[in-house]
């Protein structure tokens, strides 16, 4: 199996039920590591959802900007650890340091780690650069910066996901 897997696609193409069926087939225990939060109802109802259908098997770690410590303080203790979802990290780190050369530090940090982990890791990312050109500087911005988060880590991957409507393409390994 990949040592690192690396899901992207569109909302609700079904990128983290194929995450989580990968990560399934390494065995318990299972990590989680959320990087959202629940800011709102909606948003809330959405991270119930996901912990309902993940069951009692997953320990569930909430870090909204540092996964590389997270991760590297949790190698070795569980069989594979999800990251759901990069570009909710990217969301915060760039609302965080209004940085976007700050923010892509953080994403080579990130991929200079992952190789290093004994842990296999599964991460999960949006998306966002296929459709029209956002009107305003910070989604644009935002845009730009989960395009190169994307191409870095899918290059880091030893296997690559995209999904549509549900359906996973490999694109790699």
């Amino acid at each position: 199996m990949a040592k690192l897997t690396f899901i992207t696609g569109g909302a609700r193409s079904g990128k983290s039920r194929l995450a989580e069926s990968l990560a399934v087939a390494y065995g318990e225990p299972l990590g989680y590591l959320a990087t959202g939060h629940a800011g709102d109802g909606e948003m809330a109802e959405r991270i119930a959802r996901h912990q309902a259908r993940r069951g009692a098997e997953w320990q569930t770690m909430e870090e909204p900007l540092d996964l590389a410590g997270v991760l590297r303080g949790h190698d070795c203790y569980f069989r594979a650890v999800l990251v759901d979802c990069v570009t909710l990290w990217l969301t915060n780190l760039l609302l965080t340091h209004d940085d976007p050369a700050r923010v892509m530090e953080e994403v080579r940090s990130l991929a200079d780690l992952l190789p290093t982990l004994q842990t296999p890791v599964i991460l999960v990312s949006s998306e966002v650069g296929m459709g029209i050109v956002p009107e305003n500087r910070l989604a644009r911005t935002f845009r730009d910066l989960a395009g190169e988060a994307n191409e870095l880590l899918a290059t880091a991957a030893d296997e690559v996901y995209v999904m549509f409507s549900g359906l996973p393409l490999k694109l790699k390994g």
